[in-house]
């Protein structure tokens, strides 16, 4: 097996933390098996931001971060919705939708952010924020979190309509509300500070299915 691949057919844990640094998660084909589990220990979270990176052709809903709770299988939530265009973020069960530039077979960035105080999220897209709208005041306890599929209960029930077929990498979380100058920071791979409950230089994480480590596919110019 070459040094630079990792091939997963059965389930792989990663129980220590590992620097995926110019890495990409890749999923290959649609399914309602393959995932990536993220192992986090923060039990109660009261504000929330979420970044990643993903390129995908598909045209149909698909998941790009799932967090359910016990009380709340659409805890935290990153949709591609049926309609053309169209993101939605949940909170605890509650949805907006933004309708975004969602081009496919290129790299997107982005960044979701949510506070209960406030109760307003927000979705960034491409560096682009959209309006900052009301979803939910409820904190968000006992927190799993999955790649590549959308649970439909805590930590399961997946669906192979709603599966992520493309690459995905750089995902970070934090448990507070990163400012418009560290979200730029991040869409422009400059210096950031990395996520505080996963961190994509520090990932403990456990594969089930097919999906590969890849080094990360750069643009040559």
């Amino acid at each position: 097996m070459p040094a630079l691949l990792l091939f997963v057919m059965l389930t792989a844990c990663a129980a220590t933390p590992q620097d995926l640094s110019g890495k990409m998660f890749t999923f290959p084909q649609e399914t309602n098996t393959a995932s990536v589990m993220l192992n986090i220990s923060t039990q109660n979270l009261n504000a929330v931001t979420v970044c990643l990176r993903s390129f995908t052709d598909l045209n149909r809903p698909h998941s790009l971060f799932s967090l359910a709770t016990p009380s709340f299988y659409n805890g935290f939530l990153i949709f591609k919705e049926p309609a053309a265009d169209t993101v939605a973020f949940y909170v605890n069960n509650n949805e907006v939708q933004y309708v975004l530039d969602y081009e496919l077979n290129v790299w997107h960035s982005v960044c979701s952010t949510w506070d209960a105080e406030s109760g307003l999220g927000q979705l960034w897209f491409n560096g682009k924020p959209s309006v900052r709208r009301f979803v939910s005041e409820s904190h968000i306890s006992q927190p799993i979190v999955f790649l590549g599929q959308e649970q439909d209960s805590y930590g399961g029930n997946f669906d192979n309509k709603q599966s992520f077929v493309g690459m995905m990498t750089e995902v970070h979380m934090w448990n507070y509300v990163l400012s418009p100058c560290e979200i730029q920071n991040y869409v422009d791979n400059l210096n950031f500070t990395p996520g505080n409950v996963l961190n994509w230089r520090a990932l403990a994480f456990e594969i089930t299915g097919r999906v590969l480590i890849e080094n990360r596919q750069l643009t040559c110019h």
